[in-house]
């Protein structure tokens, strides 16, 4: 079975407003590196794309994935199995649905684990990661985060 690490990162510059992810794959010595920016959002919103990102980018099914994040958010929601209580009992009041169930999509294509590690601790792919979001969440050609948009204007933020 092929195998692939990605690491991740998600950032906002005020939590919500403007954020970024990025996303570092690496599979033997290939490396592709993901980001995008957008308006208004927030920093788990962020951290949960730039896996999503990471997982989408792989082009066929099977794969062994060790995806490391600094986020305890999106880490403990898989590894502990809180994300699959949350889908058996249809997400209510929860946050961020749109983007679970797009992990969840994803997520079920692989064989996928997590690892954290602590931020800005000096590891070269998260910190690689970070430098990316933040790029993004700075950047000047921001999009509309439109899950996080519908969530507000429902009142639900």
């Amino acid at each position: 079975m092929k195998e692939i690490t990605i690491y991740t990162d998600g950032s906002s510059r005020g939590n919500p407003g403007p954020g970024g992810y990025g996303t570092v794959m690496i599979y033997k010595q290939f490396k592709k590196e993901l980001g995008e920016g957008f308006r208004r959002t927030t920093n788990n919103r962020m951290e949960l794309l730039a896996a999503i990102k990471g997982l989408e980018a792989i082009k066929e099914p099977g794969w062994n994935v060790l995806i490391y994040s600094d986020s305890k958010y999106v880490v403990d929601a898989v590894e502990k199995g809180w994300l699959f209580d949350w889908e058996k009992k249809h997400f209510k009041g929860k946050k961020n649905e749109d983007l679970w169930r797009k992990f969840l999509h994803e997520y079920r294509k692989h064989k996928v684990r997590f690892h954290w590690v602590k931020g800005h601790a000096g590891n070269p792919g998260n910190e690689r990661c970070d430098e990316i979001a933040t790029q993004c969440a700075d950047g000047s050609d921001l999009k509309s985060d439109h899950g996080y948009e519908a969530y507000e204007r429902a009142g639900m933020e």
